[in-house]
Formats: structure tokens, C-alpha cells, sequence
């Protein structure tokens, strides 16, 4: 099928949306527990699907530990690039066998589970030719953090052997690293270096990852060692096992976490040397080609990069005249630019920058998020069992780290989801945006979705636990807005700063293809955003650099929110009376993360049946 996501109210864009085919989509499977005994045919394949999740769960210590498994939580995964070419061998096996099923034998709901897989590993075959076009260091993520947030925010100590376990990953991150080491010159020597602005601040952040005790006396606690030793404290072991523990801990970090951070920094160090000063995907070997796969891979449509970059700027008009309405309903004489500026300078919306404002910032969340979450029922007709709690992100990431940002429960539901506010710097936190942002990563944005899906046995696993960003961000961005419906964002400053989240989403379009098409240099861009959106310049700084580093990502985000609030649309044309909102989310939501195309045909399909 061909989606035309809402192009029609952009007379400067007349195109259609075409989205990339799913041959023979299926439909809708009934939800949990309503299905009926699988076929033989069907349950073949639910095995062999199970067959394959767990071979990848057992390749991924990291992931078995995200899940909840403890199993393997003493061990990193491989990082290297052979453990990639045995991956590609691995999915070129499992797309042979997985055609040697009858298609035609198999139910609609398996017919789309084949379908949906089939695509997956084909993407996979496809996307390793590009496996050294990123910066598996920079700014935003990495292993350099993300084997220290595995084990603050994930790996769970609740017994010897899990504080052991803890102890071994530690001394694993002299191998990690090595490997990472050698991924690192493995994309230099291809001509893949992060562009020199991204330096600075990975080598800061590997830094404070190494201060306090037991690196340097009198200098405050290393945070991952704190972790550790909160974790076994809380245990109550007995006072021997626990001072053998602390020693096993600390001798751990001297020996192993230490040296591999040194050496990872010597590392950046001599790339810094050679980084490039230009930045965008156009500056990579077949720059171009990349993007445009990227551009496939996060939207899953077949727009263009000029498509993109018209959209975005259709979008952006469009939202800075709502603006300029809602500026006129609080009374604000001025230009928009000025209201922006007004908005930047006036201390009512912006709490102090100490850690009574921190708290407050995360209690005001709270309540916003409580406050949805009691009238969730009015709107949606399943709800999650996960329960999702607001945090600080951790001071030895948040210097880098985005706005605030979500991470799923674990699968057996002993680890709620976080909504991760980012409290470093308040003066970037204006309190009118954060309704929305809750909304956004919580409920009944990404915490609502994610969970759903997770909980829903009726679904094959890779379903369960993956997924498409156009359809994550897309609902999330979504969840921002139909709230106003049911009476929220009552204070007009809270809509605005709605608006203004919507344009900040917009602006993404322009500046990635910006970016990365048309060659834009980092300070175009960063002052594209500062001329356009009422963000402070700290927003906007970070954000381009997220763009450099992750080309095609932030394009997600109003594409999704775009194609579902057509497809809702058009089946409120459709249906009528007969329309129900909760029914539609339900729909939405009722096979997990999918493809654009692939939402459009069981949206279309439940909006056409008869009743």
C-alpha cells in the first residue's frame, strides 16, 4: 500500500508518502488471550520464532540483563567485528530456513509475524554494509556508558552470586574496551572518524568515570562504585562476605575499569588528531547512498531527502501560526520571536538550579503523570501491568544526555520503566514543556506502547522487544497532542510549550536533511534552530550534534505522528458514529511496533469491517 501522509494540506509538496511493501500484510491478531489454538502451521513457526529469540538472547548478556534474565549477567557481549560477520551468517541462515515454511499455510496473524521477520532479516543481510558508518563513541551513547548504566540502573544484586557476577563485569571491561579499541581503528582505517566536535566531550565524560575513590583520595565517590557498593549493602550479608565483597569491588575498579578507561582515552586522543572538521553523512564513503538507506530504515517510507526537508518546513509554518494564535490568548503584544525570548528570560517558568528545584522539576512530573495516567480507561481499552516511575538521569551522563528520555521495565515486570528526566541544568528545563514530555515518554507515550507490547504473550518475542522508531517516536510525538482533547494543557502556556515540543520535532526535518543532504555546516544548523524555535542555545547545540551523530533518527518523529493522525482521520471519515477513540488506539497499538505500511492496512482494515 501507498500512504499519502497528510500531503495534502502541503500544496509546495505534491507527492504521496510511499511506503516501503510488506507483500500480503496480514491482520490484526485479536489480542491477548482472545486467539484461537494455533495451527500446525503456525506453531511451527511460533517455535522456530522462539527458537531464534532465545539463540540472540544467548549471544547477549546485555540483553538477557535488560530482560530480566539472569543468566549470563557475569559476561559483556562480543563487540568485535567478527562477532558482525557471524551475525550476518547467523541471519543469512535464518532467513533460508524461515522461507522454507509454507506461507500460504499459515493463519493472518502468523502470515504477518512471517512477514514483519522476513523483512527484519532482510534489513539486517542489507544494513551490514554500513555496519562501520557510525561513531560507536560519541556524545550520546556508546559502550564507554553504556556498560556503567547496564550496571547502575539494570544489573540487580540480590545475592552472592549477582554481586559476583557485578565483580566479573567489571573486570570485563578491559576486553570490552580492547574491542572497542579496535572497532574504533577498524573505522578510521575505512575513513569513519567522529567529526571533532564529539571529542571534548566523550573524553570528558570517560574521565568522570574514572574520579573519585578508588581512583583519587579525598575526591568524593566514583558513582559506579557507589552503585556497587549501595547494592551489596542493601543485601545484608554478613560482615565478612561484605568487606571481601568491597574488596573484590575495589580491587576490580583499580585493575580493570581504570586501565581500560586510560586506554580508551589514549585512543580518542589520537583520533581527536585526525577528526574531521565537516560533519553529515555526505562526508562518510557513499555518503549519499547511506543516508537515503537511513531515511528507508527510520521512516520506512521511500521519501526523499528533498520530500523531508519540504515537509519539515510546510510543518514548521504551520505550527508558528498556532503560535502566534496562542500568543494572541495570553494577551502578549510582540512578534513571535519576542514571545520566545520572553519566554526564555521569565523566572516563573523555571525552578531554581539546586536540588530543591531538581525535585520539585521530577514531582511536577509526577503529577502529570498521575493525572493522565487515572483517565488512561477513558481512552484506551488495555492498559499496561509495568509500572513506570520518573527519575533523575545519572549525574555521570546527564552532562550529555538529552531532555529526558524512556527505558522499558524488565519483561518479568520487577523493574518498573523509567521515565529519565534530565536535571543537570535547569535553566534548559522550562516547566511550560513539561506536560508534553511526559505524555511523550511515559503515559500514554512510550511507556504505555512499549509495555503493551512486551506483555502481550500472543505476540512472537522479536515483536515483543523490537521494533520501528517511525512508529515508536511517531506515537509518542502522537500522545503529545490528543490529550488537549480530553481538557489537558489548560493553561495556555502549556500548550504552548506542546507546540513548541511540535516544532522542535518539525525543525528536526529540516535540519537533518539539512545536515546531511544538503550540507549544511553545524553552526547553520544551530542557528537555524535558535531563529526558529523558542529553545535556549544549550537545546540547540545538543541537538544538531545529535543529528551529526545519528543521521536519519530525528526524522521519526513527525512522520509517525503525521501518518497516524491521517490514518485516524480517515477512519473518523469512514466510520463516523461508529468511530470510537478507544477502539482506534487499541488498533494502533494491538500489534506492537510496525512498519508505516504495514499500520495503515490493519487501521484500514478494522475502520472498514462491518459492525
Amino acid at each position: 500500500p501507498r500512504a499519502a501522509l497528510l500531503l495534502g494540506l502541503i500544496a509546495l509538496v505534491p507527492i504521496e508518502l510511499a511506503c516501503r511493501n510488506v507483500d500480503g500484510a496480514g491482520r490484526s491478531h485479536p489480542g491477548p488471550g482472545a486467539a484461537a489454538a494455533p495451527s500446525q502451521a503456525d506453531a511451527a513457526l511460533d517455535a522456530f520464532f522462539e527458537e531464534v529469540f532465545q539463540a540472540e538472547l544467548d549471544r547477549s548478556p546485555i540483553r538477557q540483563t535488560s530482560l530480566g534474565v539472569q543468566r549470563d549477567h557475569d559476561r559483556w557481549d562480543d563487540f568485535s567485528d567478527a562477532a558482525r560477520a557471524r551475525e550476518l551468517e547467523i541471519r543469512r541462515g535464518e532467513l533460508e530456513r524461515l522461507r522454507s515454511f509454507d506461507r500460504d499455510a499459515l493463519s493472518d496473524t502468523a502470515r504477518l509475524s512471517y512477514d514483519l521477520f522476513e523483512r527484519k532479516l532482510q534489513d539486517d543481510v542489507e544494513d551490514y554494509r554500513w555496519r562501520l558508518h557510525d561513531y560507536p563513541v560519541n556524545q550520546m551513547f556508546g559502550v564507554h556508558t553504556w556498560l556503567p548504566s547496564v550496571l547502575m540502573t539494570q544489573h540487580v544484586v540480590e545475592s552472592e552470586e549477582d554481586a559476583r557476577a557485578y565483580v566479573a563485569r567489571l573486570d570485563g571491561f578491559r576486553e570490552a574496551f580492547d574491542q572497542l579499541i579496535a572497532d574504533l581503528e577498524l573505522r578510521a582505517d575505512a575513513g569513519v572518524i567522529a567529526p571533532r566536535f564529539v571529542f571534548p566531550r566523550v573524553l570528558e565524560t570517560c574521565r568522570n568515570l574514572v574520579s573519585g575513590e578508588p581512583f583519587e583520595e579525598g575526591e568524593g565517590v566514583n558513582e559506579l562504585y557507589a552503585n556497587y557498593l549501595s547494592k551489596i549493602d542493601a543485601v545484608g550479608f554478613p560482615a565478612t562476605l561484605r568487606g571481601e565483597l568491597r574488596r573484590e569491588g575495589k580491587r576490580a575498579m583499580v585493575e580493570s575499569v581504570g586501565p581500560a578507561y586510560r586506554d580508551l582515552i589514549a585512543a580518542l586522543q589520537r583520533l581527536d588528531a585526525r577528526a574531521p572538521s565537516e560533519v553529515g553523512a555526505w562526508t562518510l564513503p557513499d555518503g549519499g547512498e547511506y543516508y537515503r538507506r537511513r531515511l528507508a530504515t527510520i521512516t520506512t517510507t521511500d521519501l526523499t531527502p528533498a520530500q523531508i526537508h519540504a515537509l519539515g518546513r510546510a510543518e514548521v509554518d504551520r505550527i508558528r501560526g498556532e503560535m502566534r494564535a496562542t500568543m494572541r490568548d495570553v494577551e502578549f503584544d510582540g512578534t513571535l520571536e519576542q514571545f520566545f525570548r520572553y519566554l526564555e528570560a521569565e523566572p516563573r517558568f523555571y525552578l531554581s538550579n539546586d536540588d530543591r528545584g531538581r525535585e520539585a522539576y521530577l514531582q511536577l512530573a509526577r503529577e502529570y503523570l498521575d493525572g493522565f495516567t487515572a483517565r488512561a480507561p477513558e481512552v484506551f481499552g488495555r492498559l499496561p501491568k509495568t509500572r513506570v516511575e520518573v527519575r533523575a538521569v545519572e549525574a555521570f551522563r546527564a552532562g550529555a544526555a538529552g531532555k529526558a528520555f524512556y527505558q522499558p521495565g524488565s519483561a518479568d515486570g520487577k523493574r518498573p520503566g523509567v521515565f529519565y528526566a534530565n536535571v543537570h541544568d535547569m535553566a534548559q528545563l522550562p516547566t511550560y514543556q513539561l506536560e508534553a514530555l511526559v505524555y511523550h515518554e511515559a503515559n500514554p507515550g512510550h511507556h504505555l506502547q512499549n509495555s503493551l507490547a512486551r506483555e502481550d504473550a500472543s505476540l512472537p518475542r522479536f515483536r515483543r522487544f523490537g521494533g520501528y522508531t517511525v512508529y515508536g517516536e511517531g506515537w509518542g510525538l502522537y500522545c503529545e497532542a490528543f490529550p488537549r482533547e480530553m481538557g489537558y494543557y489548560a493553561d495556555p502556556y502549556s500548550n504552548f510549550g506542546r507546540l513548541a515540543m511540535e516544532l522542535w520535532r518539525a525543525c528536526r526535518l529540516v535540519v537533518d536533511t539539512g545536515i546531511h543532504e544538503l550540507r549544511w555546516t553545524r553552526e547553520q544548523a544551530i542557528e537555524y534552530l535558535l531563529t526558529t524555535t523558542p529553545n535556549p542555545e544549550g537545546d540547540c547545540v545538543k541537538a544538531v550534534e545529535r543529528y551529526i551523530v545519528m543521521p536519519g533518527q530525528a526524522t521519526a518523529y513527525t512522520i509517525g505522528k503525521l501518518e497516524i493522525e491521517r490514518l485516524r482521520r480517515e477512519a473518523e471519515e469512514r466510520m463516523r458514529s461508529r468511530f470510537d477513540l478507544r477502539d482506534f488506539h487499541d488498533t494502533v497499538l494491538a500489534n506492537g511496533s510496525v512498519p508505516m505500511d504495514v499500520l495503515e492496512a490493519e487501521v484500514l482494515e478494522w475502520s472498514s469491517a462491518p459492525r
